[in-house]
């Protein structure tokens, strides 16, 4: 039975026309899924791929989300998380007041997540 204190995590990707695109995404989804069984994890897309944002949202607070969490699987702040995202945010705040919706950086502006993809660099570099 839905509570009101339901989160959901939502892992948001660009999205592309071939379907294997995903599969990294789907993959981090599972992982962050198996490590936190208690929240919902989801993957949306901005384009070309579905769910897309709003509808996932949506659905997550129709079946009675009241937090979400949104993660932008991106590796910089570019374009789509500095103008495309925020108008998103905004759209879906306005759309459900009652909903606690926020977004943290791109996973790859965090040190961490650099400093995991220097040692796989590096793990692989040849001489």
């Amino acid at each position: 039975m839905a509570t009101l204190s339901m989160r959901s995590l939502v892992l948001f990707a660009h999205g592309a026309r071939d379907p294997a695109w995903a599969q990294p995404f789907e993959r981090l989804r599972a992982l962050v899924q198996a490590a936190r069984p208690e929240l919902s994890v989801q993957l949306a897309f901005l384009e070309l791929m579905q769910p897309d944002l709003p509808s996932l949202a949506a659905a997550e607070i129709g079946r009675g989300v009241s937090a979400i969490t949104v993660v932008p699987v991106f590796l910089g702040q570019g374009g789509h998380v500095r103008r495309d995202l925020p108008q998103l945010i905004g759209s879906l705040r306005q759309s459900h007041p009652g909903v606690v919706i926020d977004v943290v950086d791109a996973v790859g502006e965090d040190d961490a997540v650099l400093q995991a993809i220097a040692a796989y660099c590096l793990r692989v570099a040849h001489g």
